[in-house]
């Protein structure tokens, strides 16, 4: 059996697809996958910040067009940059499992600073000039230090670390999962707890997606998911979509499972990212779709109440 799977070009992107690829490589033997290179919106335009050039669905809707069209057998996709509704062709099946999903720091070099120095240096160091691209992102390190001045940045992971040493910026901020799948962990850099920041919906996650009548890939992939990081994810984007959060406003949420019970912690904020709200629910974790959902209710009802939204 011979499947095509679409892709960004990005280092990141194909070390996602190579992992899928490779999971399946494993469970059966005789299956040959090649991959195909598809440039989304997002990666033609690396300059424009993410909210002010559309929402989510930018990596993504030129390899769902080719998808549906056929071209491709199935796409990987990371998680979090998949939009709440996707086209009624397509369907994403159960997730494999999942890199971290916390956000780091990542420190200039420049910096001699050893682990237990960290976080004192973030939290006590007057006017640190830290790059991120994310509203999510930049609202919550002000909450931890407000006097950082946050400086737009965009670019693969690669792009964004040689931007922090060649705009002598003191540090920048990705996703553990990434920096952990292209081998870069040691880089000093300094993991922020989940209380710190909350990270985007299912982040460090893979969405595999496929055309609904693909039947037979349904099987396929079953055989390589996680059922509990399925749960996990389940659980975020339902919070994401009845948020109906894209790149505008701060969202971001995080389940963890303890035994049988299910704990989701979520933030959410105005598209200027100064009046946020977090919270926590837990439940059973059949009810995880339940949880997303009543979570961001909540949420949104007291940014309502706070006359903020």
């Amino acid at each position: 059996m011979k499947l095509i799977a679409g892709t960004r070009g990005s280092t990141l992107a194909i070390a996602q697809t190579e992992i899928v690829m490779r999971k399946l490589s494993e469970k059966y033997s005789d299956l040959s996958i090649e991959k195909k290179i598809i440039v989304t919106k997002g990666d033609r335009d690396k300059s424009t910040a993410l909210n002010k050039i559309g929402d989510k669905g930018l990596f993504v809707s030129e390899i769902e067009k080719q998808l549906i069209e056929g071209s491709i057998d199935f796409a990987v996709h990371s998680y979090k940059d998949m939009p709440s509704e996707i086209d009624e062709n397509l369907m994403i099946v159960d997730i494999p499992d999942r890199s971290d999903p916390r956000d780091v720091l990542i420190i200039n070099p420049k910096h001699n600073l050893i682990n237990q120095d960290l976080k004192d240096w973030l939290v006590n160091t007057q006017g640190l000039r830290i790059g991120t691209g994310s509203i999510r992102r930049k609202s919550q390190i002000l909450r931890i230090n407000n006097s950082i001045e946050v400086l737009g940045i965009r670019g693969n992971i690669e792009t964004r670390i040689d931007k922090m040493i060649k705009e002598d910026l003191d540090g920048v901020v990705l996703a553990a999962s990434g920096i952990k799948r292209l081998g870069k962990d040691n880089l000093n850099m300094y993991y922020f707890s989940y209380e710190e920041m909350i990270p985007s919906p299912a982040q460090g996650a893979l969405a595999i997606e496929i055309r609904k009548e693909r039947k037979d890939l349904i099987k396929l992939f079953c055989s390589i998911s996680d059922e509990l990081e399925t749960i996990k994810v389940k659980a975020e984007r339902s919070f994401m979509k009845t948020i109906d959060g894209g790149c505008h406003s701060p969202v971001g949420a995080i389940s963890t499972i303890d035994g049988e019970k299910l704990r989701l912690r979520g933030i959410f904020g105005d598209s200027e990212g100064e009046n946020i709200v977090i919270d926590e629910i837990c439940g059973e974790l059949e009810n995880a779709d339940e949880l997303g959902h009543k979570l961001a209710e909540s949420l949104l009802d007291k940014l309502s109440l706070d006359g903020e939204f």
